[in-house]
Order: C-alpha cells, then structure tokens, then sequence
C-alpha cells in the first residue's frame, strides 16, 4: 500500500458535520456574564454576524458548505493522509499509524478551514473589519488570509511571550495584511488596565480575547473571530475528520485510536467527531485521546464548571474544563495549547467518557518530535508534537499489550516558524514545567458562583 493517501480534488467535503445532532446530552447552556441567563441570539449580534450565530447553536446533521468556500478550500483540499511507515519503522512497533498534515494549507495549519468561513460570513453581513486574538499566530495568520481573500481589515491581538517567540509569525501576518499588536496592549482599556498593575506581563490567551473582544463590542463595523473553543469553530475543523473518514476506507483500515492536540480544542474536534459519530452510533468504538501539554493541564487538572472565556470576564459563561479565567501559563513553546478553558464540546463529550485525557511534559514531546522530522522528513508544529508523542506512546502501549491497533493522529501543522524552540531543545535549554498544584487551586477560587 502507497503511504500517502489522497483523495481526489472534487471529494472535498459538500457539508460540515454537526456533532450536537448526535451527542447523548444536548449542550449546556451559554449563559449572559452580566445576568446568568441564558443567552439569545440577540447577545452574541454585535459580535458575530448571524449566519455563525445559527451555526453555533444548531442541531442539523450536516450544514452544507458554501461553494465559494469550497473553492477556496481547493487551494490545499483535500489535505493529504499518510501511513508513517518510516514512523513505525524507528520506534519498532507493530501498530500501523496514519497521519492526517494539515500544514499543506496557506498558513501552514488546519486554521484556515474556519477563517475561511468565518471571514465569508461577515464579508455576507457588511461587516469591514475583524478583531482577534492569537497565541502562537497559527490562529492569527490565519485570519489575515482569509481577510485578505474577502477585503476585510484585520486587527491580531498577539500574546506577548509568542510575538517575540515568534516574530515570523508575526511577519506572516503583516504580510497577509493584518495589523498585529503584542497583548495586552495599550489599544484597549483592559490592556491598559493590565499594563499598569503589570508592566512586565506576558499575556496570555485570556487577555488576548478579552482585547479582541472589547475591540469589536466598541466598533460597529468590526466583528469577533475566534480560532477554536466555539461550536461553530469545530464545526468548521470536522473537513479534516470528514476526509480521514473516506481515506481510512481507501487504506482499508479504520482507526482503534484518534488522536489530537489540545488547546482550545478546534483542532481535536476536526478530526475526531466525525469518528465519535461512530462511536455513539455504537458501531465502532474507537478510543478518542486529546492531548494537552503538563504546564496547563485543563482537560486533566481543571475543573467541569461555568466560566468566562477571558481574563477580563466579557465573553459569556460556558460550561467546561477551565484551569479559571485569569490563568496564567508558563511561556511553552507551544504557544497554540496554552488556554485556560477548552471547548464546551469537547469538555462535555470528555465529562462524559467518549473523550480521554493526556498531559505531557515539553522536553519528551520534542523529543518525539526529532523522532518523526528524522523519520517522516516533515518539521512538525509543537502544538502537533503532542498528539505526535501520544501516537508513540500509545503504539508502543499496544506493543506491550500483544496488539496491533492502527492509530491516527492530526499533524495540525507545520514547525518552519518554530526552529527557534527546536533550537533551544537541542542546546539544552528547554525545561519542563508542572504548573504548581496551589496557583491552579488559587485561580479555580475565582470561579463565578453559577451553574451546577
């Protein structure tokens, strides 16, 4: 069997797969920050234009995906699925592991397949500008091509430590045509606000959301764009798993684990829920494993409860896995995964078993990384690292277990722009850090008193 496995350009999916028509327990709520009421669609109107607010609460199956997105789509899609033989080889296991590379998009990553969207959708309700956030700039160079592509203006609130990370990134975005600031920012109130009670800080992606967010409520031609957590951000990512689903049947072969990283929780939801239809469906029952890194363990060290989506407690309430809103986390390379909160989907699809959780330290993760660049010849993103390192560990588990289990994990992107924290991997420099048990306890005290 050839390792790469492509599909043919007219398979790009027709519709986005919903997995709220399937899920065992209809979602919770999103309640109002100021009230604790639930939300209408009248809440989130200065914010997103209406056909994403539609999206965000539906319960259709499949919602059809507009031709011109399509086409554009056409530009990487359908994204290349490939058995690591090369993979399997080097770390001698007996598993067959297949990988889904997002990185073969515009701005290298599986973003695109929900800026594209998203910038469609306001270009459709007059809307002239978008505010974001961005914590590595995967997310934020995405937004810029999909501006761009629809004339839109671009305003990228980037979390401090990873603008100066990253300053590529950075440039990409410039070049896109993006406007990028480091946050928090003297643009916005709450930025400043920080700023004067912490000169020195780094940011994160709470505060960063929370600058986007109040840029957008404050202008009448400028919506909110957010990379991942929202239902109608997963529902976007499901091409991937879409695709995957149809490329497993071409390899004749259909995955015991999935695999994903974690950080908000977009790109896990992309490539398992078409999966977990399956496995709700009960005919087939696949493990599904979301991957997160030590330093800012949500999914397997936070708490199930209401929270505000940042630091500065103006988004709306959701029910999740949170590490609590104002968080701040060690500055890890893999700027991508360090979110206080996860996606109310996959939180809820985790509290209730169909989901697994994973936490792993950064040196083992790159360490996993070299392993796959040296074998495979593609520089993986760090973020992408981890499901690559749970890959790993799980085949050499089956190994252990006398199993021969196929596993599939998303490689969400490319690591061209992160050389500088393969560098300080390989100088030595690169330290592990276990966020410490008493600053999680601390900031989960600050939880809103609502909810169950």
């Amino acid at each position: 069997m050839e390792t790469k496995i492509v599909l043919k350009d007219s398979e790009i999916p027709k519709t986005w797969y919903n997995i709220m028509a399937d899920m065992p327990n209809p979602p919770e709520a999103v309640l109002h920050p100021g009230t604790g009421k639930p939300i209408g669609p009248d809440d989130l109107a200065p914010l997103f234009p209406m056909a994403l607010i539609e999206q965000e609460v539906s319960t259709q199956r499949f919602i059809p995906i507009p031709d011109e997105i399509r086409r554009i789509y056409a530009l990487w899609r359908p994204s290349p699925m490939y058995r690591a033989k090369r993979l399997e080889e080097a770390i001698k296991t007996r598993s067959r592991i297949y990988y889904k590379y997002e990185g073969v998009s515009p701005a290298g990553s599986h973003k695109p397949n929900t800026s594209i969207p998203q910038a469609y959708y306001n270009k459709m309700a007059g809307r002239k500008r978008i505010a974001t956030e961005t914590g590595a700039g995967q997310w934020g160079s995405a937004l810029a091509l999909g501006a761009s592509f629809f004339g839109l203006e671009s305003k990228v609130y980037m979390v401090k430590v990873s603008y100066h990370q990253k300053p590529y990134r950075r440039m990409l975005m410039e070049v896109f045509g993006a406007k990028v600031v480091p946050s928090p920012s003297e643009d916005t109130q709450c930025g400043r606000q920080i700023l004067s009670t912490d000169p020195d800080s780094p940011g994160s992606l709470g505060i960063a959301i929370s600058e986007a967010v109040e840029d957008a409520a404050t202008r009448e031609d400028t919506s909110y764009s957010l990379g991942s957590v929202l239902n109608h951000v997963c529902l976007h990512q499901t091409v991937v798993g879409l695709e995957c689903v149809e490329q497993m049947k071409i390899a004749n072969d259909y995955p015991d684990v999935v695999i994903g990283c974690c950080g908000g929780g977009s790109n896990m939801a992309g490539i398992s829920f078409p999966f977990l239809r399956d496995k709700i469906a009960g005919s087939r029952n696949p493990r599904v494993i979301a991957v997160e890194p030590a330093s800012c363990p949500t999914l397997t060290k936070g708490v199930y409860a209401y929270d505000f989506g940042d630091t500065a407690r103006l988004t709306p309430l959701v029910k999740m896995y949170t590490l609590g809103h104002d968080f701040i986390p060690a500055g890890i390379h893999a700027g991508g995964l360090r979110y206080h909160g996860d996606s109310p989907l996959v939180s809820q699809l985790c509290h209730e078993g169909l989901i697994e959780a994973q936490a792993y330290h950064q040196t083992g993760v790159f360490q996993s990384a070299l392993v796959f660049a040296r074998s495979e010849g593609i520089l993986p993103a760090p973020e992408s690292s981890h499901a690559i390192h749970s890959a790993i560990v799980e085949a050499k588990r089956a190994d252990e277990e006398g199993k021969e289990e196929a596993i599939l994990f998303n490689l969400s992107g490319h690591g061209f722009f992160d050389l500088a924290a393969y560098d300080d991997y390989l100088g030595g420099k690169l330290v592990d850090h276990e966020h410490p048990e008493n600053k999680i306890r601390e900031a989960l005290s600050h939880l809103p008193k609502v909810g169950a």
